[in-house]
């Protein structure tokens, strides 16, 4: 848990740049057990988020946290959603079938704008919680957000740039996601539990995101005490 954390510290992946590309990561190990400790219950926070089979409360489940509830529902470009066979059917350009039937990613369709005044605020009053500023939670979650298209008819609405961007081994998550969801390929439209998923994917993404500057501050404590390993 420990080495996840500081896996997951964007001062550190920059630092080490060299040694993540070449899968030869080097971790600092604190020099106290409590300061060991509190690294990993960070890495058990971004554990539980990585894993979507498990609910995380205030995240996915419970009372969602004020600056989450507000990221990736899906909406109605008009009037209001009544068919799912019709409404979460994607067909916006994901994904494609490639040589031999591997899936291969598309542009798709989103939009990227501003946030609304109110999405600013529920952002801003939810960090507050969290003892973020709302300059360093959009820091964190990016100053423009987007609204990603199922179809012509519905779209995720809310998604912060920053989380739409967010990478893991090399892939774009969300966007890979939809890549094999394109209705073509999957032979038929969403499920409502399957489009609830990519907005709970979404703020997933978003908390861990906010959980950066927590990250980067363990990681430097860490870094400025570490373990001195016995000599011979």
């Amino acid at each position: 848990m420990h080495v996840l954390a500081i896996g997951h510290s964007p001062a550190y992946v920059t630092e080490n740049a060299d040694g993540v590309r070449y899968n030869w990561p080097r971790i600092p190990l604190p020099a106290t057990k409590n300061a060991l400790l509190k690294s990993a219950e960070l890495g058990e926070r971004i554990a539980a988020l990585l894993n979507s089979e498990a609910e995380v409360r205030a995240v996915t489940t419970g009372a969602i946290r004020d600056e989450l509830k507000v990221i990736g529902n899906v909406t109605a470009v008009e009037g209001k959603l009544d068919d799912p066979t019709r409404d979460l059917f994607i067909d916006a350009g994901w994904g494609h079938e490639g040589k031999e039937g591997i899936t291969m990613p598309g542009r798709g369709k989103l939009t990227e704008r501003d946030y609304t005044s109110a999405e600013r605020e529920a952002i801003a009053a939810g960090v507050a919680a969290l003892g973020l500023s709302p300059e360093q939670a959009f820091a964190q979650l990016g100053e423009k957000t987007c609204d990603v298209y199922l179809n012509a008819r519905a779209y995720w609405k809310n998604i912060p740039i920053k989380v739409w961007e967010y990478y893991i081994g090399g892939y774009q998550v969300i966007k890979k996601w939809l890549s094999y969801r394109e209705g073509k390929l999957l032979g038929r439209a969403l499920t409502v539990e399957e489009a609830r998923y990519v907005r709970d994917m979404s703020r997933r993404i978003a908390a861990i995101c906010l959980l950066q500057p927590e990250l980067d501050a363990n990681y430097e404590a860490v870094k400025a005490n570490t373990y001195a390993w016995p000599k011979g």
